[in-house]
């Protein structure tokens, strides 16, 4: 499934923002340098779990309109993040079992999982890429193995474009993505901001930056709004990602959060 079968090497010593995502949800797959950085955030910011269990249900909701509504059947999923319940191809299949999903990440761990977690159904496909979002024209060509990129695909970038410090080089990383896939494609996308709390949002990206190994940028919600430039945005549009198309909330009531999302069409 995986790109290579080499055996994974994992430096325990380095933290990485994908074990350190799968802390906050309450996985296991982590280790002591994971935990460390990520008890330093929830200390100045503890919404920052709740605000990833509202990604990961974003997901789900996003994944799902687009094969329900969207008619959707192929999935490029960048920044995959490590296997947890309801994955991209999980949502996608239950709903069209033929659908085709890539996964994209660059961290070992993930690389492992997906090795032995990312299934698919008979009817379907699933693989993984092991690839860095900053080689977009890499991870297109070997997409292109699993999906026919002329027929829509829809492209999920959740919490990924925050590794991308220069605007410059982050919008051209989505234009050049969107720009190889047809009419009626859609992206989903979610990116940290301020617009909610501020400064104590600030804080937590210094105390991140300070000990994390990949440092990350929050961008206004104008910033956000212009990875989608030359798209449709679905309704409800941009705004923070607990207020899209909420289902029944299994976490209370759904605060702002400094987390914005949208998803949207390819006319």
């Amino acid at each position: 499934m995986a790109d290579s079968d080499e055996p994974v090497q994992i430096d325990t010593a380095v933290s990485h923002p994908a074990r350190i995502w799968n802390y906050w949800l309450g996985g296991k797959d982590n280790y002591p340098v994971d935990r460390e950085i990520g008890d330093a955030t929830l200390r100045v910011y503890p919404e920052i779990a709740d605000l990833a269990r509202h990604q990961r249900a974003f997901l789900g909701r996003a994944v799902r309109y687009m094969a329900n509504e969207a008619g959707i059947r192929q999935f490029l999923d960048i920044g995959t993040g490590l296997p947890t319940v309801d994955n991209t191809h999980e949502v996608a299949q239950r709903a069209a079992p033929e659908a085709k999903v890539v996964y994209v990440d660059n961290d070992p761990l993930v690389l492992a999982h997906a090795r032995a977690l990312l299934t698919s159904s008979p009817e379907g496909a699933t693989t993984y890429l092991d690839a860095d979002v900053r080689d977009p024209g890499r991870i297109l060509r070997e997409a292109a193995r699993t999906l026919d990129f002329s027929r829509p695909v829809g492209i999920t970038m959740l919490g990924i474009m925050i590794f991308i410090g220069d605007d410059d080089e982050a919008r051209a990383i989505v234009r050049e993505l969107v720009d190889a896939i047809p009419s009626g494609s859609h992206l989903a996308m979610t990116h940290t901001t301020n617009a909610v709390h501020g400064e104590r949002t600030d804080e937590a990206i210094r105390v991140w930056n300070e000990n994390g190994s990949v440092p990350m940028v929050v961008r206004s919600p104008e910033q956000i709004a212009a990875f989608f430039d030359g798209l449709e945005l679905v309704e409800p549009g941009l705004g923070p990602l607990s207020r899209w198309r909420p289902e029944t909330n299994p976490f209370g009531d759904a605060p702002e959060v400094d987390e914005f999302c949208a998803v949207a069409r390819k006319p």
